[in-house]
This record gives C-alpha cells, sequence and structure tokens, in this order.
C-alpha cells in the first residue's frame, strides 16, 4: 500500500512535467586548464540534474544527453570557476567540444541543515520562506504558502482553514510573541496586509495539527514564525502593481546590536476594478515593522519587536451586475440581478504592537525568557448605502438591441444597509518561558498572564424591501428586516501555563522521540479552568528504507475570545464555556528516490471530535457566531504531501487532502406537514435537522506548487500555485430546516509567474561608478493570476421574485489579472 500511494503521487506530480525525453544524442569532449592541461575529476551534468559524470584522468568524457530539446552542461571542478554550455541536437547526434576552465573561486550552493523536529513531531511542516516571494499570489505573505498545504476559498484574505476549524482556531507567534488581527473585516476586499512580513522571516514552523502543550489554547493549527538575526548590513526592495516593500537589516557594536526594519504598502485598486460591483474603490494598507536585538554578554540578551499597520477602505458603489450560471427549471435563460446604488462605505482597521524580551541562560543547558507585549486593535466601519434592483431574465443576444439587459422582470425591490460600529480591543502580557536540557530529557515550561479589555459600540441595521422577501409585513408601521444596537465593555483577565517533556533515546538502530505535556488555563469571565494534557511520539524503525512513524494524542480547549461571545442579535454572552476537542493524529514520513532525484512523503491521519461547540456562519471571511455552546461536532480526515527537487534546485511540493466534518445542533428543530388533496395540513409532526455539513467541509483539497527554469539558462524561472477544493456549504440565513443546504461550487485557482534575473551577483565585472555595484541582483516578475479566468463564487445573493420564489445570485471572486514587480536584493 505504502509503495502503491507513493508511486500515484509521483505519477500526479510527474503529469505536470514536460515528461522524460526518450530520444537522446551524445556530447564527448575534453576538459583543458589555463595552460591547456588536461583535467581530471572535472564535474559533468546536465542543468537541472543532480547525477553526472567525472572527466578521467585523461581529462574526457562522454555522456547521453536529451535529443530534440536545448539543454545546457555545466562543467565544475575545485578552484576554477562553474562554465555552462548549451546544446541543441538532433536524436542520435555526436557532438565533441572542448571546454576551458579559468581559475577562480567556486560559489558554493547554500547548505541547508534540515530540523529532525520536522519528520518526528506530526503535524508539522517547515517550507523554505524564500518561496513566499517567488509564490505567484494576489496576497503576498507567508499565510498563501501556508494555503498551498490546506487549501483556500478566497485569493483575497490571508485567512486559512485548518482541518475543519475556522479561522479563529488558529495560532499564530512571532519570536515567541502571540499575534493578533483586526475582526470585524467583512470581505477580503477590505483586508489589508498580513502581520507577517515575507522579508523578515527566517523560519516557518505550521502544526496543522496534533501541535505540543508549549502552544497555546486554540483547536486547529500554530504558525511559529522566527526573524532574522543578520549578521551585516543587507537589504532587499520590490515594487510590483499592487504592493510595494523595503527591509535594511545590519548589526553594530562588534555584532552585538542588530536590527531588521521592513515597510509595505499595498493597494488593491487595481485587483478590484473588474469586480461585479462597479465603482470607485480606495483601499490602502501600509505598515512598519522592526525588530531590534542586543548581547548584553554572554548570559544576557533583549530583543524589541514593534509594529504598526493601518488599513482604510472605502467605497463609493455605483452599480453591480450579477448573474446566475444556474439554469432554473422555470426559465429557460440564466438570470441576472442589476443593483443602482448611491452612498458610501468607509471603513478603517489600526494595528499596534510592541513586545519586550529578555534572555538569560546562565549555563548552556539552561535558558530563561520573559516576555511582556502590548497588542492595541481599534476599528471603525461606517456605511450608509442605499441599492435598487431588478431582476429577471437577462438578454444574452448580442445581435439583440437589449443585449445584457433584464427583458423579462421577475422581480424588484430596494434595500438600505447601515452600520456605525467600533471596536476597540487591549491586550497586555507578560509571560515567562523556560528551556532545561537534561540528557535524554528537555524540559520546557511557561506561564502567562493576559488582560484584556474591550470596548464595543454596535448600530447597524438594514432595510429590504424584495417582493415581499425579508420585509416583515405590517399594516400599520415601517419595520426594518434587521436591527442590531449593544455596547458592551469586557476586563477579561487569564492566567495559563504549561511543562514538557520531549525525551529522545535509542534502542540499537532504532530511534523513538516523546514529547509529554499538559496546559492549564483560567479565565475570570466564565470562571473556567481547562486542563488539557498532550502527548506526541515517534519511531524509526531499523529498516533499510527511511521511513519514521508519528502520532499524537491530545486535548486542545479554546477559550472563548470576543467574537465567540457575540450572539446574531449582537448580545454578548458573558457565560459562554470553552470549545472542547479531543484530537488524535497518525502518520509516517519516508524519503525514498523518484524519478531520479530524493524526494519526501508524508501521509497523516487525524480524528477530532468537539464538544461545546459554538455553531458559526461564514460569509465571505466574515466568521459570525451563535454565541452559544449549542453543537457538537467531529473532523475526520487523510492528507498526503510530496516534497521535492523535481528540478534541481528548485523544490516543489503536491499536497492532497481528504475531509469530512459534521455538526448537530440542539434545539434545530422544525415541523413538516402532511397535506390533503387539496394540499391543506391535515398532521405534522417534529424533525430534528441531525448531523449537518459544517460552514468549512470539504471534501478534497489538493494544492501545488511547482517551479521550474530554462534547460540552458537558470536566470530565467516558472511558478506555478494551483489550489483546488471541492464545494462547499452556504448557510441561508434564518432558516433552520434548510441550514447550509446550499452549495458554493468548487474552487480552482490556477496562478502562473515568470522571473527573469536582471543582475547577477558577480560584482566583479561591474564598474566601479555603476549604480548598482552593491546590489546582489534585480529580479524582473510577470505573474498572472487566475490563468483559467474561472469565475470563483464567495457567497450568495437571495433574492425572491414576485411569486416568492427564491434564487440564488453568486457573488465572484477576481478574474484572470496581470501582475508585474521588480525585485532587488542587495
Amino acid at each position: 500500500m505504502l509503495r502503491a500511494a507513493a508511486l500515484l503521487l509521483l505519477f500526479l506530480f510527474s503529469t505536470l512535467l514536460a515528461g522524460a525525453q526518450r530520444k537522446m544524442a551524445t556530447v564527448s569532449g575534453t576538459v583543458l586548464d589555463e595552460q591547456e592541461r588536461r583535467l581530471a575529476n572535472v564535474s559533468v551534468t546536465v542543468l537541472g540534474r543532480q547525477q553526472g559524470i567525472r572527466t578521467g584522468d585523461s581529462g574526457t568524457f562522454r555522456l547521453q544527453v536529451p535529443a530534440d530539446r536545448a539543454f545546457a552542461l555545466v562543467f565544475t571542478y575545485s578552484g576554477y570557476r562553474s562554465y555552462q554550455q548549451n546544446f541543441l541536437l538532433n536524436e542520435g547526434e555526436r557532438d565533441s567540444v572542448t571546454v576551458r576552465l579559468e581559475p577562480g573561486a567556486t560559489v558554493l550552493g547554500e547548505v541547508v541543515v534540515q530540523d529532525a523536529r520536522e519528520r518526528t513531531e506530526a503535524g508539522l511542516i517547515r517550507p523554505n520562506p524564500k518561496n513566499v516571494i517567488n509564490l505567484p499570489t494576489p496576497v503576498t505573505g507567508v499565510e498563501s504558502l501556508i494555503k498551498v498545504f490546506v487549501g483556500s476559498s478566497n485569493e483575497l484574505t490571508s485567512q486559512y482553514n485548518v482541518r475543519g476549524g475556522s479561522y479563529d482556531e488558529n495560532l499564530i507567534y512571532v519570536n515567541d510573541f502571540e499575534i493578533f488581527r483586526p475582526y470585524l473585516v467583512r470581505s477580503g476586499q477590505q483586508e489589508g496586509l498580513s502581520f507577517i512580513n515575507p522579508a523578515l522571516v527566517r523560519n516557518i514552523s505550521f502544526y496543522n495539527g496534533g501541535f505540543q502543550a508549549r502552544y497555546g489554547d486554540k483547536m486547529s493549527s500554530v504558525l511559529d514564525i522566527q526573524y532574522n538575526k543578520p549578521k551585516a548590513f543587507a537589504g532587499s526592495a520590490y515594487v510590483g502593481l499592487l504592493e510595494q516593500g523595503v527591509h535594511v537589516e545590519g548589526s553594530g557594536a562588534r555584532e552585538r546590536f542588530t536590527y531588521l526594519l521592513g515597510l509595505r504598502n499595498r493597494s488593491n485598486r487595481n485587483l478590484l476594478s473588474r469586480q461585479e460591483t462597479q465603482g470607485a474603490y480606495t483601499p490602502a494598507s501600509n505598515d512598519v515593522q522592526g525588530l531590534f536585538t542586543y548581547q548584553w554578554n554572554a548570559m544576557w540578551s533583549s530583543e524589541v519587536l514593534v509594529n504598526f499597520s493601518q488599513t482604510r477602505f472605502s467605497l463609493v458603489p455605483a452599480f453591480s451586475q450579477l448573474t446566475s450560471s444556474v439554469f432554473s427549471p422555470l426559465f429557460t435563460s440564466n438570470l441576472g440581478v442589476d443593483i443602482y446604488f448611491e452612498g458610501r462605505e468607509k471603513d478603517q482597521y489600526n494595528t499596534g504592537m510592541t513586545g519586550l524580551a529578555t534572555t538569560w541562560q546562565p549555563r548552556k543547558n539552561l535558558r530563561l525568557k520573559l516576555l511582556a507585549s502590548r497588542f492595541r486593535n481599534q476599528e471603525w466601519e461606517n456605511r450608509d448605502i442605499s441599492g435598487a434592483y431588478l431582476f429577471g431574465d437577462r438578454d444574452f443576444d448580442p445581435n439583440s438591441a437589449t443585449f445584457g439587459l433584464i427583458v423579462n422582470p421577475l422581480g424588484a425591490g430596494i434595500s438600505q444597509d447601515f452600520a456605525r460600529n467600533r471596536l476597540d480591543i487591549t491586550n497586555d502580557n507578560i509571560s515567562h518561558k523556560g528551556a532545561l536540557d537534561a540528557g535524554r530529557h528537555q524540559w520546557q515550561w511557561g506561564l502567562v498572564y493576559d488582560r484584556t479589555k474591550i470596548s464595543d459600540r454596535l448600530h447597524e441595521w438594514e432595510y429590504q424591501d424584495s417582493a415581499g422577501y425579508s420585509l416583515p409585513y405590517s399594516p400599520t408601521l415601517l419595520a426594518l428586516n434587521k436591527v442590531l444596537r449593544n455596547t458592551a465593555r469586557l476586563d477579561v483577565n487569564r492566567f495559563s501555563g504549561y511543562l514538557q517533556d520531549n525525551l529522545a533515546f535509542r534502542n540499537g538502530a532504532r530511534t523513538y522521540t516523546v514529547q509529554a505535556g499538559v496546559r492549564f488555563n483560567y479565565n475570570d469571565l466564565n470562571g473556567e479552568l481547562l486542563v488539557s494534557p498532550r502527548l506526541g511520539a515517534s519511531w524509526k524503525p531499523a529498516w533499510k528504507k527511511d521511513i519514521i512513524f508519528r502520532a499524537a494524542v491530545g486535548a486542545y480547549h479554546q477559550p472563548p475570545f470576543y467574537r465567540e461571545l457575540r450572539r446574531y442579535d449582537g448580545t454578548v454572552n458573558r457565560d459562554l464555556k470553552a470549545q472542547r476537542s479531543l484530537q488524535a493524529v497518525a502518520g509516517l514520513d519516508y524519503n525514498f528516490m523518484g524519478l531520479g532525484r530524493p524526494l519526501r512523503l508524508t501521509i497523516e491521519g487525524y480524528y477530532k471530535h468537539l464538544t461545546n461547540v459554538v455553531p458559526y456562519d461564514i460569509d465571505n471571511v466574515r466568521v459570525r457566531y451563535f454565541g452559544e455552546n449549542s453543537a457538537k461536532a467531529y473532523a475526520a480526515g487523510l492528507e498526503m504531501r510530496l516534497f521535492g527537487e523535481i528540478v534541481k534546485d528548485a523544490e516543489s511540493w503536491l499536497s492532497i487532502g481528504l475531509m469530512r466534518t459534521r455538526e448537530n445542533l440542539e434545539g434545530d428543530t422544525y415541523k413538516v406537514y402532511t397535506l390533503d388533496s387539496l394540499k391543506q395540513p391535515i398532521d405534522s409532526s417534529t424533525v430534528e435537522g441531525g448531523w449537518l455539513r459544517r460552514p468549512t467541509d470539504r471534501l478534497l483539497t489538493v494544492g501545488l506548487f511547482f517551479q521550474d527554469y530554462l534547460a540552458t539558462n537558470k536566470n530565467f524561472k516558472v511558478y506555478l500555485n494551483t489550489i483546488y477544493g471541492t464545494n462547499l456549504p452556504y448557510n441561508i440565513p434564518g432558516s433552520v430546516k434548510y441550514r447550509n443546504a446550499l452549495f458554493i461550487q468548487p474552487y480552482l485557482r490556477v496562478d502562473i509567474g515568470f522571473s527573469a534575473l536582471l543582475l547577477d551577483g558577480d560584482k566583479a565585472k561591474r564598474r566601479s561608478h555603476s549604480p548598482f555595484r552593491n546590489f546582489e541582483n534585480i529580479w524582473a516578475s510577470l505573474e498572472v493570476f487566475n490563468l483559467i479566468d474561472r469565475p470563483n463564487t464567495i457567497s450568495y445573493l437571495l433574492v425572491k421574485d414576485f411569486e416568492g420564489n427564491t434564487f440564488t445570485m453568486p457573488n465572484r471572486l477576481t478574474p484572470r489579472l496581470l501582475n508585474f514587480k521588480i525585485i532587488a536584493r542587495w
């Protein structure tokens, strides 16, 4: 079964390549030095391949090479400059060359030391942070790289869902500081920059389940980021149509002091210009972030992490034209909605964070760290938009005078959406973390105190007249469809901590690791004390094949934060209890040779049993909770990932996930009526909703990131990013009988990027007065987003006709778009 699964994944991966060329030719020749002497043991390889040959004692070589396509031979020898020669040979053709190598320093590639944790800890993925800038995606950031592994439904956001959980179930750390995000954002168009600046990142550790007790109290995943600690002055800058940024780094005071400083600016105006809702979009996001460290002496060091980001979103909508791609059995043509707007939306999100950490290492095996941080988040929503719409059959005959217009009206109405919301959240944190290496045992512990202050003013209402769809009928007064008005002030104190032992030992040729720990959490909002034991283990048997088996089991409890506390009607449930989850994960990690390359296959199966669940709905990126512990749920699945350099020095990976997640809500009963011949009710029965699909229930997820370069020149590269996910449920608001009965069509996204090296790293060839003399390299990239121009759906607009029939009109995501950017490093 293992070999069959590996071969299946290899087959899927190889179909994306050009294919192995069976037509061959022959190249032979002699390699000489600067004095025309023959050189023995010179490495001769085809560019992009790891295997090759060496010249014999006479300095000659003979090599079988691919025919009918361009390729390059690379000659390398210690103490001499590498030499590359391009070829294009016909089938069976023989070519003979004489190569002369020039003396010079040999440039060695970067040596990557693999962290053993990546193979022994369940759920751990450690992607290369350098791939972040190469990944073609509308939203640049580490989170976009994570989406290749866990899937996505929206390219406009950095949010992601892991193994059936909502985005609020994910933990994010930067240099051990926990990171928070804005809460009122409703759509990807409004979202700004991710907190994580990819230009500053050194290491990425992503746990998609089964994470250890040393991490916090959430139920789905952990993204643990470590920033660089520079040793010399360097930097980078990039300019694109969507985003611009610059960063500098360096050290001083005999390398005791180091600094990282990054600035970014982003505008989605070009990305939103072809949205279905036409209007004046003014989205703007910018941030500044810095990390400063100082090594006081051999035992003491300190660091300061600061960040300030601001996002402003303004929209003056004018017109929206929606068309349903699903035929109705009552009508023979596609349906459309034309909406004409008046009004404006203006939102603002300010986030500031300051963290100070001091580390004391009195002995080599003992490390103590004290951290203090403050996070401040201020958000404003101001919206007053009215719209008048016409619904009916749309004319798609290009020869008709009414082409594109509604020709058979089926419904009409008006609506007004008003909001004046403000949210202010301040989180103060003091924590201690320690580590003691005691031989086979490595002990880790921590204590955390959090104080969160929340001030929320909610004032929004909605008026709708949609042919009787949403307007509560009253003959004597004007009723609003929705009114939310509430003011809440919370002051919550939390105490948490953990103790964990990491054990590694050998028994002959077998290797074992164990991570055993326990967490506690207490908050004074509801007075709940939580204890969460967690256990992880791995076993490497004494086999010839390089296989490691790993597993994890534990309790994962999530105390409610503010968004879970707020009910649909805007009131706050201060007695809400923590959601609870028991999780089990088991899998393997297998290193093997395939397609002439070293590859790595990981397989993991998981099961989550959830209680005290707070149900929620997802509308675009907005998560709306019920505010009650009124459900139980489960999630089960299987994930497979294949990593490797299919092309030498170009890492690629394929991820496949299967999952089912269901929930059973309390009180979701409804009446079913028995009708007589005149369709009059004569009897009724009460039916329970039972197990329903959760909003994140997606059966199949496939993610692919592939890199390649020209066979004759590594300076021209291509990057392919593909994500596919089967359909998702979509909730009909206010419906018990048809909760999550709608379906969002499968998501398919293909983005491709092309990069060309404009300036290489050989500074010796540059003139002293050149303005580029200090640059390491400069790249130019052309990206094509949504290459296949697929109209992916993010949500639905529900419309009723004059007869009371309800129709769904899809709200689409972004169409095909070009992006150009230049990246410089020094």
